[in-house]
């Protein structure tokens, strides 16, 4: 016996089998912020960050620059998956949601592609 009505047995409509995916992949980057923000920020605070100097050389650093790309990756993938689901669920209209959604990843992408170019550059001129 199956509870799935007429209509959507014939048009095979059942579950899309991508939201336990989108579920997990929220969380972890959920969990992978709750660490890394405030080592970012206790880092960043004991480097004597206010002196433009010392924060210089905290993101030219190896571990400022890796730990500002893990805390930089983790809030940008966070966003844009919270902005997916909120587009998803309010916008109606077929045509601006693909938009929105095409500009919301272009947007995440877009900024982490500047802040890893920065902290290179931070890098390389020491």
């Amino acid at each position: 016996m199956s509870f799935m009505t007429p209509a959507k047995r014939v048009n095979k409509l059942g579950s899309a089998k991508s939201g336990v995916h989108h579920f997990v992949a929220q969380r972890v980057s959920a969990i992978a912020l709750a660490i890394s923000l405030p080592l970012f920020v206790i880092a960043l605070a004991f480097s004597g960050a206010p002196d433009p100097d010392a924060s210089r050389a905290f993101f030219g650093s190896a571990w400022g620059a890796i730990l500002t790309l893990i805390t930089m990756t983790a809030t940008l993938y966070h966003m844009r998956l919270g902005l997916q689901v909120v587009v998803e669920d309010y916008i109606h209209g077929a045509g601006p949601k693909l938009t929105l959604l095409i500009g919301n990843t272009l947007v995440a992408y877009g900024l982490w592609l500047a802040g890893a170019y920065a902290l290179i550059r931070l890098a390389v001129t020491g």
